[in-house]
């Protein structure tokens, strides 16, 4: 089959842009090449056609956080005998980390492949996911996912602090040959000595390494940056044997502290955003920040829900995420935007939920310039969904609520499970 292939549908949907009846692209060489009305490209190209009837062609999703790492975590819970519902968001940190200490490296490779495959299977073609182990990037290059890869950086102690920022550091530098961009992504204000947490922004700054960090999760983090109490320090310290880097209150929150020390930059996405002030959203606005929302998450892990109402009028810009199916019960970003839909009426509509999955995503992930639509010169991620009925009328709603994934492509390759 030719490489030069035409798709229409019955809709081609772009984010912003109002949807085009009988429309289609052009794809060459992994790529869009060209997009219209089906009649505008056959006037212009003589390429082979490939008719999706009864179907919209929609850009591939960027899933804007994930752990894919951690994709058999359910089946990690039963095989460890760790296997019970935790009462308390520190309490879920801490059998996460008694699972992973049963684990063996060979464990990792089959559960992140198992992620991918889910990723592509529902739509998602792109992701910004979080790598804990340098050694697992190269199986992203083996994919038809692309994104950004964040290489995580956590620590207390000085010497370890160092290898684990150098390892992340090395592997960004080598995964920039690569299909995905590179970040770096300092955990956690919690998880990170205040000492280490300008080496990052320095660091990041020297390298053009864009950042994520997890960012007022829970109320426990809250408890733990202003006062260094709660369950943090209580319970979540000393399991891992922290207790000696127990500060003094720093009387400020987790916004304020990261602001400190040059963390919050328009290279920033923070993730959750749940536990966050007037002020701080305030601070994340003035410093250009993005937001990825993992409602579902939040929800599994009841910690709260995101001030969506504030972000939206502070004008911040948003994307979603899954986070990993320790804290999920999918991958799917489907469910992901219905799933918002219902925890924020009148505050997202179908609209901003599918900008958040798209070009709302890629800006977060800084890599709008080849994803995030199917315009002429964006790589031809794409998915062919169903609808009940290819009427006008409620369109787009009508998709986003009931539509169903039939075909993907990513870099114009049909992707089969």
């Amino acid at each position: 089959m030719s490489e030069y292939l035409i798709h229409a549908a019955s809709w081609l949907i772009n984010p912003d842009e109002p949807p085009v009846a009988g429309g289609a692209i052009l794809v060459r060489d992994g790529r869009v090449a060209a997009a219209g009305t089906l009649a505008d490209l056959k006037r212009k190209y003589s390429e082979p056609v490939i008719e999706h009837p009864g179907c919209a062609i929609l850009p591939g999703f960027i899933n804007a956080h994930t752990h894919l790492e951690l994709t058999h975590f359910p089946s990690w819970r039963m095989r460890t005998n760790i296997d019970y519902n935790p009462r308390r968001f520190t309490d879920w940190i801490i059998q996460l980390i008694k699972i992973a200490r049963g684990l063996t490296p060979d464990d990792y490779p089959p559960s992140l492949r198992e992620g991918i495959r889910m990723c592509l299977e529902s739509g998602t073609t792109a992701v910004g996911e979080i790598v804990t182990n340098p050694a697992l990037a190269g199986i992203y290059g083996d994919s038809r996912l692309t994104g950004r890869l964040y290489f995580e950086v956590l620590g207390q102690e000085q010497g370890r602090f160092n290898d684990k920022l150098s390892g992340a550091l090395a592997a960004a530098a080598s995964a920039a040959d690569g299909s995905m961009a590179a970040g770096l992504s300092p955990h956690s204000p919690y998880t990170i000595g205040e000492e280490h947490l300008s080496t990052i922004s320095i660091a990041a700054l020297a390298q053009g390494l864009p950042l994520t960090i997890h960012l007022s999760e829970s109320a426990a983090e809250t408890d733990f940056i202003f006062d260094s109490s709660g369950p943090l320090a209580r319970d979540f310290y000393p399991f891992v044997g922290w207790e000696r880097y127990l500060t003094h209150p720093l009387h400020c929150t987790s916004t304020e502290l990261l602001d400190r020390h040059g963390l919050l930059t328009p290279d920033t996405l923070a993730v959750h955003c749940v536990h966050v002030n007037l002020a701080d959203a305030r601070i994340l606005k003035e410093r250009g920040v993005s937001i990825a929302l993992c409602p579902r998450s939040n929800d599994k892990l009841d910690v709260g829900r995101a001030p969506v109402a504030l972000f939206r009028k502070l004008g911040i810009p948003l994307s979603l995420g899954t986070d990993s199916l320790a804290s999920n019960d999918s991958l799917s970003l489907w469910d992901e935007m219905r799933y918002a839909l219902e925890t924020f009426p009148g505050e997202l509509s179908e609209r901003d939920v599918l900008r958040m999955v798209t070009s709302g995503a890629a800006s977060a992930l800084k890599i709008s310039d080849s994803h995030g639509s199917l315009h002429a010169g964006m790589r031809a991620d794409f998915q062919v969904v169903e609808i009940s009925d290819i009427g006008e009328k409620d369109l787009l709603e009508r998709i986003v609520r009931d539509g169903g994934v039939r075909d993907v492509y990513a870099g114009g390759v049909h992707f089969i499970g």
